[in-house]
């Protein structure tokens, strides 16, 4: 598959953006008008550049408001129209993007535009110059991608075809199972863009809230699918508006932009292969199931994965990891040792492990944040991990090697967009780790504590993402890990609204939350905690959200009282949410005084109940030990905004007194 992107995906002037796409693995690019407008680079700096930095230049756009006009109108246009054919001509491109009008369309008749049409074409026939008549979903006249096409077949002229967009068909819920039956030589160009599903009006939406494949709730991999089938050969090519994208780095945005095309590309090649087998199963129970039907355009797949099948364990770097091993032994958790021959630390709870990163000479996400407590890395237990491994490198994760001697486990492992590490361990049937035999070295065994044979496991671990980068995490979560996106939620905090985006495994063996925290004005020197691995220093401003690990045991009552008997320091919940508690739920009042009196949380469902307590901030981390009972399978949404406010109250508190 040939792979194109438009530079008005991307910020940066022309040059950068140009530099960005090769770089990133584009076979080409789309100009956009503006972008070669406001450029020094003359068309032919910019053909040159293009060919030294290996990029075709596939189609000029947008040429406006063409079609549907009165006669001194369409003369202006055909001017217009020659002027941007020779300038195409300098640029060494022959195909141009005509979209349907929305501005100056005053006559609304077919025959008027199929004649207006073809006058297009034959005066791009003169200039060698391919012209893509393209649908808006707010055109005046013309916003069916169905009625564009017809218009190409009743003008029948070799130099004027269709564009295909994703957006404007998806948006208006079109039918795209007909772009099968389409002539693939009159489909000139496809362009492709994922969105939320928002209800607004269409124009809006479409400027402002495109994102790349992967990250919306559009059926990419079906319309691809149907553009396939029709025998279409060119290139399928990103054009993204968003306001983020053109705030974010270029670079940066053009691997997450490739990434969604190599993740859209083998989805659907999958799509191909169920609608072959669902045909194939209609046909009848005796038909012989045929292998991959080739077509002219060939779908690449990455190497196969299983989603994983659980938390290995997590890992929190910081230089003064007093606090974090005080919290830890509250908790229950057991000291396993140091490394033989590396500075880090293992704790454990049952299967709950926990590793204390004392090398504070690794960069951490955030140089503000470097000495502070936080989140580094997150193993996951997965069938294969070279195979895995090889899959994210192929979606361009950079890869991230640790030290080993040759008697140590060797992990795979690649960065985030967030830049925490992903390491991918081999994982046993009984939920042991192989690699924990390099800790504790000549230590005798740790005393048991209170709660040390609890059955615990890492529940679920929440990030904090940049603004900038939110729906590229999504999508490389969902590419890179299998893992499978839920309905995001926004929850109330004393400084906005946090949006959740719940990423997991089929058998929730798997829960990763992402957050997209409220930015506030700086006042100040931060809070402890509050800086966190994605402050924007020298903005004037901060991310006032922290990340956290859960941990679900078998027994929470009997795990917040040895917790409290070690002296944990609890999260303390106001008497109004019990109050209110008791309302919605009428729990027996011996059990809501054993909630008061613990400073524990409650939710439940029709499947189940759910109970849960925090600990304070450490640094940009806090804890959380979780019980599931009966089928429960959320978080405690209700109770979010209590944790945020009380959170928020425990850190202005300690940083008035220090």
């Amino acid at each position: 598959m040939r792979t194109g992107i438009a530079t008005v995906c991307l910020s940066g002037t022309l040059r950068e953006k140009m530099q960005a796409c090769a770089s990133a693995g584009f076979d080409g690019i789309e100009i956009f008008e503006q972008d070669l407008v406001t450029s020094p680079l003359s068309p032919e700096d910019v053909r040159k550049m293009a060919a030294d930095l290996g990029l075709g230049l596939d189609l000029y756009q947008p040429f406006r408001d063409f079609d549907s006009v009165p006669g001194d109108v369409l003369a202006a246009n055909l001017r217009r129209a020659e002027a941007k054919f020779r300038l195409m001509s300098r640029l060494g491109m022959d195909t141009i993007l005509v979209c349907s009008n929305v501005a100056t369309a005053s006559i609304d008749d077919d025959g008027l535009r199929a004649e207006q049409l073809a006058a297009l074409a034959a005066l791009a026939q003169d200039h060698g110059v391919k012209v893509a008549y393209e649908a808006l979903a707010w055109g005046k006249y013309v916003n069916d991608y169905a009625h564009a096409h017809r218009l190409v077949e009743t003008v029948d002229h070799p130099n004027l075809g269709t564009c295909l967009d994703s957006f404007h068909i998806l948006s208006r819920d079109w039918d795209t199972a007909p772009i099968e039956a389409f002539n693939p030589e009159k489909i000139f160009f496809v362009q492709v863009a994922d969105a939320p599903k928002l209800s607004m009006d269409v124009l809006s939406w479409s400027r402002h809230y495109r994102v790349f494949p992967g990250e919306g709730q559009f059926d990419l991999a079906k319309f691809l699918g149907h553009v396939v089938r029709a025998g279409y050969t060119g290139p399928v090519s990103l054009e993204v508006f968003n306001d983020v994208f053109r705030q974010s780095d270029v670079e940066r945005t053009a691997v997450d932009a490739m990434r969604s095309l190599i993740w859209l590309e083998e989805q659907a090649a999958k799509w191909l292969d169920a609608a072959a087998a669902a045909e194939n199963g209609a046909a009848g129970a005796g038909t012989r199931t045929a292998g991959r039907r080739r077509y002219p355009m060939e779908l690449a797949t990455l190497p196969q994965v299983a989603e994983p099948a659980g938390f290995n364990f997590a890992e929190v770097r910081a230089a003064d990891t007093a606090g974090l091993e005080t919290l830890l032994g509250q908790l229950g958790f057991a000291f396993n040792g140091r490394h033989r021959t590396k500075n880090v630390q293992l704790w454990t709870m049952g299967h709950a492990r926990v590793i204390i990163n004392e090398d504070s000479s690794q960069e951490s996400r955030d140089s503000q944040a470097a000495m502070a407590p936080a989140i580094s890395a997150l193993g996951f237990d997965v069938d294969s991990p070279v195979i895995a491994a090889a899959r994210a490198q192929q979606l361009k994760a950079p890869a991230v090697p640790r030290k080993s001697q040759a008697d140590e486990e060797i992990f795979q492992g690649f960065a985030a967009p967030d830049f925490t590490e992903i390491f991918l361990c081999q994982g046993s049937p009984d939920g042991t780790a192989v690699w924990t035999r390099e800790f504790g070295k000549g230590m005798a065994a740790p005393a048991p504590g209170p709660a040390a044979g609890q059955s615990a496991v890492i529940d679920h671990v929440n990030l904090a993402q940049p603004w900038q980068h939110f729906d590229e995490a999504v999508l490389f979560y969902t590419s890179a890990l299998a893992l499978e996106p839920q309905p995001y939620a926004e929850v109330a905090s004393p400084t906005g609204l946090v949006r959740s985006q719940v990423m997991l495994t089929r058998d929730r063996g798997v829960r990763l939350v992402l957050n997209l925290a409220p930015l506030v004005q700086r006042e100040g020197a931060p809070a402890e905690g509050t800086a966190g691995p994605d402050a924007t220093a020298g903005t004037g401003q901060r991310r006032t959200y922290q990340e956290h690990i859960a941990f679900a045991v078998d027994d929470l009552v009997a795990t917040a009282r040895s917790a409290r008997a070690r002296g944990l320091d609890f999260l303390r919940i106001p008497s109004n949410y019990y109050e209110d508690l008791d309302a919605r739920f009428d729990l027996d009042p011996a059990f809501l005084a054993t909630l008061r009196d613990l400073n524990l949380l409650y939710d439940r469902d029709a499947d189940g109940e759910f109970l849960h307590f925090y600990t304070a901030t450490v640094g940009s981390v806090f804890f959380e030990m979780v019980e599931r009972r009966g089928t429960y399978d959320g978080y405690g949404a209700p109770n979010a905004p209590v944790r945020h406010a009380v959170q928020y109250d425990h850190l202005h508190q300690l940083n008035l007194t220090t």
